[in-house]
């Protein structure tokens, strides 16, 4: 039997939760992937809590020098035969994690990049980062979620050295029919993602204001951790626009509260502005509901348009209201999106089938590598 290979994984794992902290939880955690390679983990996020996210701190400062010197422990100790690197390609953390490359290049470790974001495309036009990211895609292979995504690096990665990876997540549900959507008089709307405007908080509240102002009777409920977005904007706007009585923030839920959010939903709603691919959608499927979400990153190739929900233009509130009312209105629809919706989870999306291709992908990498000279 071959000697395992040595990975040091470098991947965000929360807190905060997030898309990408919890696909790199699911790594760490998996069985498979750490039966098969001898792994060494080490945690890249120097936020906390969502709020943290994206401002500067001397404490940060200090967490990433101490990360800087255990990467330096792990390659001195065992020179590993790869480098997974969950890598952000903008944004101050971007050049957080150039540092980290330029010692993996130094010492000349293998590296694959999984990203869970996107901005190489609009960032690349200054000279400065177009010579970054040549440094850093040099030679590199890269997992993307969606081949939606390419365009995004295309400029620095060549296809060859393209992988794809759809995120998974756990099939918790014991009893996919506990979810029925009874076609009570008030349909439920359910929001769930931090509150943050990139994440159309507000273009969800004014999709609401015109169901309103249409009469039509429904509640939507918003659930997530706060983020550049506080209680007191959102209550505001729901004075403003007398939604308190349709319209409430419940704050996080987690567990069988969550659980219990999406069983109790009738619509899913993510009208994201910046998203690769959202595990909140893989969820939503997963609890057999219909989609509304937008044309942005890998989506998609989550949500069938016409299918398994609607996609809509990015801050588009009156685009929203109008599938919003769609669904509202059509009990049938809404229960054959959302069946169509399970069914495309259970073929492409679950976490089993994440972490094969994830094995798959770091052994071909390894093969692939093994006697490049850099």
């Amino acid at each position: 039997m071959s000697e395992k290979k040595n990975i040091l994984f470098l991947l965000h794992v929360p807190p905060p939760v997030h898309g990408s902290s919890m696909v790199g939880k699911a790594i760490a955690d998996s069985e498979l992937i750490n039966s098969t390679f001898r792994c060494r983990y080490l945690n890249l996020l120097m936020s906390r809590t969502v709020s943290e996210t994206g401002k500067p701190g001397a404490l940060k400062v200090f967490r990433f020098i101490g990360l800087w010197f255990r990467v330096l422990g792990e390659i001195i100790r065992k020179k590993p035969d790869l480098c997974y690197l969950a890598l952000t390609v903008k944004g101050t953390a971007f050049y957080k994690d150039i540092f980290l490359v330029t010692l993996l290049r130094i010492f000349r470790i293998k590296c694959i990049y999984h990203l869970h974001n996107q901005g190489v495309k609009q960032n690349e036009t200054k000279k400065i980062n177009y010579l970054l990211y040549r440094f850093v895609f040099r030679d590199s292979h890269v997992i993307l979620l969606s081949r939606q995504l390419y365009r995004d690096v295309e400029t620095f990665v060549p296809s060859s050295r393209i992988f794809c990876c759809p995120n998974g997540i756990k099939d918790t549900l014991t009893n996919v029919e506990t979810h029925t959507d009874s076609g009570q008089k008030t349909v439920k709307i359910l929001f769930l993602s931090n509150l943050m405007h990139s994440k159309g908080v507000f273009v969800l509240l004014r999709a609401c204001s015109m169901l309103k102002q249409n009469g039509v009777d429904f509640d939507c409920s918003f659930i997530g951790g706060l983020g550049d977005i506080d209680v007191d904007n959102f209550n505001n706007y729901l004075n403003e626009n007398e939604l308190t009585d349709n319209v409430k923030y419940l704050g996080q839920k987690f567990g069988i509260d969550k659980h219990r959010a999406f069983t109790e939903t009738d619509i899913f709603v993510h009208p994201t502005m910046n998203d690769c691919f959202p595990l909140v959608l893989l969820e939503a499927m997963q609890h057999q509901l219909p989609i509304i979400s937008t044309y942005e990153g890998g989506i998609s190739d989550i949500v069938d348009n016409d299918k398994t929900g609607f996609l809509i233009p990015k801050n588009d509130a009156e685009a929203l209201a109008e599938k919003l009312e769609i669904l509202i209105k059509n009990q049938d629809m809404r229960l054959k999106m959302g069946k169509a919706g399970r069914h495309k989870y259970e073929k492409e999306f679950t976490l089993d089938i994440f972490e094969k291709k994830m094995n798959s992908i770091l052994n071909q990498t390894i093969e692939q590598n093994l006697f490049t000279t850099y």
